[in-house]
């Protein structure tokens, strides 16, 4: 049995305009500098909180607590669904599952927000879990920590699993738990930084998934 495990922003949508307006709302919220387009999509990806103490490290614990409540405010009633699903992925899903492969979301995103996506977009049927942070976004953050608790809830064997994603929070959460990575270009990593964070293999477009994944794992 053979367990997939897919990040969703920049692998699954492009969320980046969701996400971004959230940014800019509790940058605005709170009086602080602005970034640039690239610091903005450099938020995409890795657990929030964490982005925000990498480009405002100067922040309070309670600062820090304070953003992620105003970003929240915006996101779950507007952002969450300022997202488009990637052209020719839910092809490629489809052909995953036919081929026998057990499908998963494996995000740094809070669960309960995975949760509400999926049933926005019918998202479900392709998935046979759905993995994410705490609501708290204070523990189970990482990637690394999230795909240990999915490996554990689904019983997937390391060796017959993969897990794929853009960024290299997704490479380094696969290599930290001995899981065979996919990097994906379309979204918004490199190939230097999936390469420099152990990608297994990296792909450049949705429709080279399937073929990604039968090299790593037949």
């Amino acid at each position: 049995m053979k367990h997939l495990f897919f990040d969703f922003d920049g692998t699954i949508a492009d969320s980046e305009r969701g996400i971004v307006k959230s940014i800019k709302y509790f940058i605005e919220k709170m009086h602080l500098p602005e970034l640039t387009d690239d610091q903005y999509r450099k938020f995409i990806g890795p657990a929030l909180i964490t982005s925000i103490r990498k480009f405002y490290p100067d922040l309070s614990d309670d600062d820090v607590f304070n953003a992620l409540k105003y970003y929240q405010e915006y996101y779950q009633d507007d952002g969450i669904f300022q997202l488009k699903i990637y052209p020719g992925i839910l092809e490629e899903l489809d052909a995953l599952k036919d081929a026998g492969y057990h499908l998963h979301i494996a995000s740094a995103k809070p669960e309960v927000m995975i949760n509400r996506i999926n049933d926005h977009f019918e998202l479900g049927r392709y998935f046979d879990g759905e993995f994410g942070a705490t609501s708290d976004e204070k523990t189970r953050i990482t990637k690394s920590a999230i795909l240990t608790y999915a490996l554990k809830e689904t019983g997937a064997n390391k060796t017959d699993s993969v897990m794929i994603g853009d960024r290299n929070t997704d490479m380094l959460g696969g290599y930290e738990n001995h899981v065979k990575t996919l990097g994906v270009t379309y979204g918004f990593g490199d190939v230097p930084e999936l390469s420099a964070a152990h990608a297994s293999a990296i792909i450049n477009r949705p429709e080279e998934i399937h073929h990604g994944v039968e090299k790593l794992v037949g």
